[in-house]
């Protein structure tokens, strides 16, 4: 079991940057990725960036070049790097853990890019 707590979420003006931490507990050291998904109203749930237990990573083509991900050398902690945000960014972030092929999600945290 590995159990995922976000914090970092908020409301931003276009262009502002945010920074979206993740820590995991429990089984830790059998994660072999975390990432973070984001889920807009109306939307499915998407795939923003993940970290693999060896440190490579993946984005969407949507954020390359604006958001970076980042994890402690514990691999029980990430973060995600939001820089120039647009509006289009709205949504609801979930951090993801990947343990054995099974999902861990946590409760989500709100981004809202407005003016």
């Amino acid at each position: 079991q590995v159990h995922l707590v976000e914090s970092g979420g908020g409301l931003v003006q276009p262009g502002g940057s945010l920074r979206l931490s993740c820590a995991a507990s429990g089984s830790i050291f059998r994660i072999n990725a975390m990432g973070w998904y984001r889920q807009a109203p109306g939307k499915q749930r998407e795939l923003v960036a993940l970290v693999t237990r060896e440190g490579s990573t993946n984005y969407a083509d949507s954020v390359k070049g604006r958001f970076t991900i980042l994890r402690t050398s514990a691999v029980n902690t990430v973060y995600l790097q939001m820089n120039s945000l647009k509006p289009e960014d709205t949504a609801v972030y979930y951090c993801n853990a990947v343990v054995a092929g099974n999902d861990y999600w946590g409760q989500g945290t709100p981004v809202t890019v407005s003016s």
